[in-house]
């Protein structure tokens, strides 16, 4: 929740409230289905694809795949009035080949991280002091 806006103390942030089908989503994400989650793009990931002949992009109005002439299709999703796509996480490492990952990571949208708390996630045992300890709301 926010404070100091309109939703009001007990009311949830409207960019919180999930779609049913995302909730649903997740659930399954949460029990073990990791594939399942969801990441965001920037739609022009998809440029590089639609500039070259032997690709083929294709959409319906909120659906779309990018298929490749080597043979590895990718569906995604479209949202946010078609500047952001999503595609699942287990398909982006399953069907990408490795060489487009990292185009694909370059275009990669998320919300507001901490630094912190991934480097001490990613690193094994990573300590970070990054202040003193309190209880929040503080």
């Amino acid at each position: 929740m926010r404070t100091g806006d309109s939703t009001g103390p007990d009311k949830p942030d409207p960019r919180s409230a999930a779609e049913p089908q995302l909730a649903v989503l997740y659930l399954k994400a949460f029990g073990g289905d990791l594939g399942a989650a969801q990441v965001w793009f920037d739609q022009a990931v998809l440029d590089r694809y639609r500039a070259q002949t032997d690709f083929r992009v294709i959409r319906t109005d909120m659906a779309g795949r990018v298929r490749s002439p080597a043979g590895w299709a990718l569906d995604f999703g479209i949202a946010d009035g078609d500047r952001l796509i999503h595609a699942s996480a287990g398909d982006l490492a399953q069907r990408l080949l490795p060489p487009e990952r990292q185009h694909w990571v370059s275009h990669l949208v998320t919300p507001p991280v901490s630094g912190n708390f991934l480097t001490m996630r990613l690193g094994a045992g990573s300590c970070i002091d990054d202040g003193e300890v309190r209880e929040w709301p503080s």
